[in-house]
């Protein structure tokens, strides 16, 4: 009994490409000062959410991408390049193709889950490189920004904890540094 009771308090809802096969799996993982995020990307739901993210992790774009801002209860927000050059690199980054893009809003894709990862903006189609992990469930984001992955695995949700944890002064930015390391990108999330 008390392993069942066990099992049934760690289970979290779980957020699914609906578009996604088999075949069309892609992750990251992003190695953190804090310990590892892996992130399977919805490549079908939204392709030009996916290609940006996919592109900027394969060119170590966010290679020590500080965590800039970070909410406890609600979500931590990374993405921007480590060392801003403007124009060509400002401080709140950009996309692939230089500017930014439109969003891809899609009603299956909810903010409805801790480890839920979603594009940051200003706006409506003021997409670039920044985005942010859920602590949380969100609701009140669903149709504002274009949730395009979750984090997946156990070691994943540690890491969330601990990136939860850390102190944050009044503006929200964290007390001590937490930055992506480095990003592996995987064909096939089973395969490590």
């Amino acid at each position: 009994l008390r392993l069942r009771t066990a099992q049934l308090q760690t289970k979290r809802p779980r957020v699914r490409d609906p578009g996604r096969t088999d075949k069309t799996k892609m992750s990251v993982t992003l190695h953190t000062n804090l310990g590892d995020l892996k992130i399977e990307v919805f490549c079908e739901s939204v392709p030009k959410t996916a290609e940006n993210f996919l592109a900027l992790c394969a060119s170590h774009y966010y290679d020590a991408s500080p965590v800039h801002r970070l909410i406890p209860k609600f979500m931590a927000q990374t993405g921007g390049p480590a060392n801003p050059s403007p124009p060509e690199n400002p401080k709140g980054g950009r996309s692939i193709w230089g500017g930014t893009f439109e969003d891809e809003i899609r009603p299956a894709l909810k903010h409805s889950a801790r480890g839920v990862v979603s594009m940051a903006n200003k706006g409506p189609g003021t997409n670039g490189s920044q985005f942010f992990v859920l602590f949380d469930k969100a609701p009140h984001l669903d149709g504002l920004n274009t949730v395009f992955g979750r984090v997946i695995g156990d070691e994943g949700m540690v890491t969330l904890d601990r990136i939860e944890a850390v102190e944050v002064d009044r503006k929200n930015r964290p007390k001590e540094p937490i930055k992506i390391e480095r990003v592996t990108v995987h064909a096939n999330p089973l395969a490590g």
